[in-house]
C-alpha cells in the first residue's frame, strides 16, 4: 500500500458499551499500524466519547433519541446519512460495528455514495419491532464483508445467512486494566461506601441478556455464608429499552429485602474508576446468556479480578476449564456455588490462568485481523 487507509469506524453510541470499546481500541491499535482511523457516533448531547485515544472521534450531530426504538433506529440512520453524504469522500473503507451504521452506509451505496462498506456483528438480538429486526437482517445481506469476535457467531452468520465472516477476537489493554493498585482505588471505595466484602461486580447494567436477576438471586443465596457481601452492577447505558425487565428485577429486589448498602447501582462509571472497580472487586460475575465475547471478561482477568462465566460459547471458546468458575446460567444455584468457588483458596489459581489469558489477547493481533479484507474493499480514491 502507497499510504495509510483512511478509515471511517461507525458505532452506535459515545458511551461504554462492549461494541464501543471494541471500536476504539481497534481504530487505537490501527493507528499505531500507521493507519488514519476517525471513529464515528451518533451524540444528542454532544459531549463526546466516554474515552479519548490515538484516533480521531467525530460525534454525529442527532436529536434527541425517540422513545420508540424502531423510531430511533430510523432517525439514527437518517442523521448518519446526512453526516457522511457531506464528508463520504474523505475516506477509503467503510466498517460499522452495528446495524443502525451498516444501514446508514447501505444507503448511501444504493445512492452511489461509496462503493462498498464492511459490517463487524457483535453479537444479534430478536426484536419486537418487525422495523428493527429487517434493519438487523438488511444490516448483514447487504455489507461486502463482515467480522465477527468469537467463531460462535461466525457459525451463527454462515447458519442463518449464508454469510461468511471473518473471526477477528477481542483484545485488552494491559496498561488501562492492571492489578497493580492507584490512587482511584481508596476513593471509589468510599464513594461507594464498600465494606470487607466480598465484592461482587456485574458490569453491564440491568438486562435480561446480562442475566440480572438470577446473579441478583444467586447473591441471595450467598449472603447466607458471606453476609458482608455486597454486589454491585456497573453501567447501563443503553440505547435499547430495558424498562420491562427492570422492574421484574424491582420486583426481584424487594421480595429479597436486602439490608441498605448491600446492592449498589452507580450507573455509568468513569473510564478510571472502572479500572479500580475491577482490582476492588473480589469477582466478576458475568452469567450472561447472549454475549458476542464478553469483553467486561478480559478486562477483569487482566486487573486480577477471577470470574464467573456461564458454560457456554463464546466463553468455552477462549478460556478453559481452570481459568474461570464455570455455572449454568439458568441455574441460581449453579451461579451461586461458581461465586463461591472463586471464593476458595482456588482463586489463586484462577487469577494466575485468568491474567495469563488476558495476556493472550492483544489489540495488535484484532487490528492486523482486519487489513487483509480492507485492502481488498478500499475505495477507488485509495485504490
Amino acid at each position: 500500500m502507497s499510504r495509510p487507509l483512511r478509515i471511517a469506524m461507525l458505532t452506535h453510541s459515545t458511551n461504554p458499551r462492549g461494541g464501543v470499546v471494541h471500536a476504539l481500541q481497534l481504530a487505537d491499535a490501527l493507528c499505531g499500524l500507521g493507519h488514519e482511523v476517525a471513529v464515528h457516533a451518533p451524540d444528542p448531547a454532544q459531549r463526546g466519547f466516554f474515552r479519548q485515544g490515538r484516533a480521531k472521534n467525530i460525534s454525529v450531530e442527532a436529536a434527541p433519541a425517540p422513545h420508540n426504538v424502531g423510531d430511533m433506529v430510523e432517525q439514527r440512520i437518517a442523521e448518519y446519512v446526512e453526516h457522511f453524504s457531506r464528508t463520504a469522500h474523505a475516506f477509503d473503507v467503510f466498517h460499522a460495528h452495528d446495524g443502525i451504521g451498516a444501514n446508514a452506509l447501505a444507503t448511501l451505496k444504493e445512492r452511489g455514495m461509496i462503493r462498498s462498506f464492511l459490517r463487524t456483528v457483535h453479537h444479534l438480538d430478536v426484536f419486537r419491532d418487525p422495523r428493527v429486526q429487517k434493519r438487523q437482517e438488511h444490516s448483514i445481506t447487504a455489507a461486502d464483508a463482515l467480522f465477527v469476535v468469537s467463531p460462535t457467531w461466525a457459525d451463527a452468520l454462515q447458519r442463518d445467512y449464508g454469510r461468511a465472516a471473518t473471526v477477528v477476537g477481542n483484545g485488552v489493554d494491559l496498561g488501562r486494566f492492571s492489578p497493580n493498585p492507584s490512587v482511584t482505588d481508596a476513593a471509589l471505595r468510599a464513594r461507594l461506601r464498600l465494606g470487607r466484602g466480598p465484592i461482587l461486580l456485574c458490569v453491564g447494567g440491568v438486562e435480561e441478556r446480562k442475566n440480572s436477576i438470577r446473579i441478583l438471586r444467586a447473591f441471595v443465596g450467598l449472603r447466607a455464608t458471606h453476609p458482608d457481601a455486597q454486589l454491585v452492577i456497573a453501567g447501563g447505558a443503553s440505547v435499547l429499552d430495558h424498562s420491562a425487565y427492570n422492574r421484574a428485577f424491582q420486583s426481584a429486589l424487594d421480595e429479597a429485602a436486602l439490608p441498605a448498602g448491600s446492592l449498589i447501582l452507580p450507573g455509568v462509571m468513569s473510564d478510571a474508576e472502572m479500572a479500580a472497580l475491577y482490582r476492588l472487586a473480589d469477582v466478576l460475575v458475568f452469567a450472561s446468556v447472549k454475549e458476542g465475547f464478553g469483553l467486561v471478561v478480559l478486562e477483569a482477568l487482566a486487573s486480577g479480578t477471577p470470574v464467573v462465566v456461564p458454560r457456554i460459547a463464546p466463553f468455552t471458546g477462549y478460556l478453559g476449564e481452570n481459568d474461570a468458575a464455570w455455572c449454568d446460567p439458568y441455574d441460581v444455584s449453579s451461579i451461586t456455588n461458581a461465586i463461591q468457588h472463586a471464593l476458595t483458596p482456588a482463586r489463586d489459581g484462577l487469577i494466575a490462568n485468568g491474567y495469563a489469558v488476558a495476556q493472550r489477547h492483544g489489540w495488535a493481533v484484532t487490528a492486523r485481523a482486519h487489513l487483509p479484507v480492507y485492502a481488498a474493499i478500499a475505495e477507488p480514491a485509495y485504490a
